[in-house]
């Protein structure tokens, strides 16, 4: 499996995993794979055929069992939802996802006409996450023609 997690080892210990269907898997082995990967084995998937099945499934943790984040450290769920707005307070659109596509976290922002813009996810473009009241400020870069990219 792919995980999204600091330290891949925490799996086994964050308990039983969900699916998004209501499912409940209890991690019975785990082994570390290549970078950001890992092989687990649940209990009740007694053979290979089972496992397969699993392909492609997104698992989850309750919330209660991840670890508090420090300062200027966000769990994806937090932000996703959130309201863009630019640094006078008007509301560019919402953020829909977070990527990293090897070069660094990219923040991806869903404009009020369905379209959607993906921004470098660093301090000097979003300088400001507002977890408590919902939104993060986005510093609209400008084309060379002046015209914002986001609005």
């Amino acid at each position: 499996m792919k995980t999204f997690t600091a330290t891949p080892e925490a799996l086994s210990r964050y308990g039983v995993l969900h699916t998004r269907d209501g499912r409940k898997l209890a991690v019975t082995a785990f082994r570390p794979a290549k970078q950001g990967e890992a092989v687990l084995a649940f209990e009740g998937v007694r053979d290979r055929n089972e496992a397969e099945a699993l392909k492609g499934t997104e698992l989850f943790v309750d919330r209660a069992s991840l670890p508090d984040t420090a300062e200027d450290e966000f769990y994806h769920a937090d932000l996703i939802g959130m309201e863009a707005r630019d640094s006078e307070g008007r509301t560019l659109g919402k953020v829909i996802a977070l990527h990293n596509f090897g070069a660094s976290d990219v923040i991806e922002l869903q404009r009020a006409d369905g379209d959607s813009v993906h921004l470098a996810f660093t301090k000097e473009t979003v300088p400001v996450i507002n977890i408590v009241d919902g939104y993060i400020v986005v510093a609209v870069p400008e084309d060379d023609d002046g015209t914002d990219h986001v609005e």
